[in-house]
């Protein structure tokens, strides 16, 4: 299997790593100095216990360049993908699939759901309908990921814990070709099952991303800080009660009680979500996929959720502060 990870950061560069040393073929799109590192000296993973792995990946700055593909795996963030979809016509070939490694709601989201809202868009996540026009919904297999990892320098991943990726067809529907990547992906070490309701996974991630990410990013508080402060504990609570009440309007059944899927998020411990991690470093953040297409969903169902459209004012204003201020924002302690 010929597999191209386009985006090698954090999650991307995991997956490229831990693929290398199976039997398929994998190349790398990536950028900027983490780039010039990976071709000089190949893409290294510290593994939770600080052992380290290096694979000699060949790395591409231009997407055309990796040629032919059996599976893309688009890496970046949700709100990098419509800058790459139009460039990806060279990697396919009649069957080429295309694996989705964003959190939040997915701009595919009613594609072959069938009902009354089947192939509806979301203006949230795909303004100007941009990566449906150019990428088709057929060749996409879902995914809901849930390791977290971060660069710790150019050409360096960092592990920090969990395995698992949950994958699909946007049908639900159990193919032989999202077999034959969940056994890829298996092969790599990670547990990849194939799930029959990608959408209400979907929801159980996002369910704690929605509310402690933007949270985070404001407060640069982390996970345990988050849950264990009682103000902020209340805050995500309600608007993941609210966050509930849409998607339980969408058809979702929640599996988990509200305060489990919060005591998970606790134990994590003093970790830095991912949003926190984008504004430390100064980049834009992960904001519209992960709360903005919410509000839209809470827009089309009739739920409201004032909670959430809060927080997510406030962040954007963050987001806002930082991009005029090319990524200037932090705490001083005096």
């Amino acid at each position: 299997m010929r597999i191209c990870v386009i985006g090698a950061g954090s999650i991307g560069g995991l997956l490229a790593v831990k693929l290398a040393q199976t039997s398929v073929d994998v190349s790398v799109v990536a950028r900027g100095p983490h780039l010039k590192a990976i071709r000089e000296n190949g893409l290294t993973l510290v593994a939770e216990d600080g052992e380290q792995t290096t694979a000699n990946i060949e790395a591409h700055e231009k997407i055309a360049d990796a040629g032919k593909q059996d599976l893309v795996i688009l890496g970046m963030k949700a709100h990098q993908v419509a800058a790459v979809v139009k460039d990806l016509e060279p990697l396919y070939e009649r069957n080429t699939m295309v694996l989705t490694a964003q959190n939040g709601i997915p701009w595919w989201y009613f594609m072959g759901l069938g009902g009354e809202r089947d192939g509806r868009r979301l203006s949230s996540v795909d303004p100007g309908g941009i990566i449906a026009d150019n990428l088709s919904a057929s060749r996409v297999i879902g995914s809901v990921v849930y390791p977290a990892a971060e660069i710790v320098a150019p050409g360096i991943i960092k592990h920090i814990e969990g395995n698992r990726f949950s994958l699909a067809e946007i049908t639900n529907d159990k193919t032989p070709r999202v077999e034959a990547v969940s056994q890829a992906f298996t092969n790599a070490g990670f547990r990849a099952p194939v799930v029959g309701d990608i959408r209400t996974e979907i929801w159980t991630k996002l369910w704690g991303n929605l509310s402690f990410n933007p949270i985070s990013a404001l407060t640069h508080a982390t996970l345990a800080h988050i849950c264990t402060f009682p103000e902020s504990r209340a805050l995500a609570a309600d608007m993941m009660g609210e966050a509930q009440s849409i998607g339980e309007a969408l058809g979702v059944r929640f599996r988990i009680p509200l305060e489990k899927r919060i005591a998970g998020a606790q134990a994590v411990g003093e970790h830095k979500t991912s949003m926190l991690q984008d504004v430390e470093a100064g980049r834009a953040i992960e904001l519209t996929a992960l709360v903005g297409s919410v509000i839209e969903l809470g827009d089309i169902t009739g739920v409201p959720c004032p909670a959430i459209k809060a927080v997510y004012a406030c962040a954007k204003l963050l987001a806002d502060v930082m991009e005029r201020g090319n990524g200037a924002s932090r705490i001083v302690h005096v």
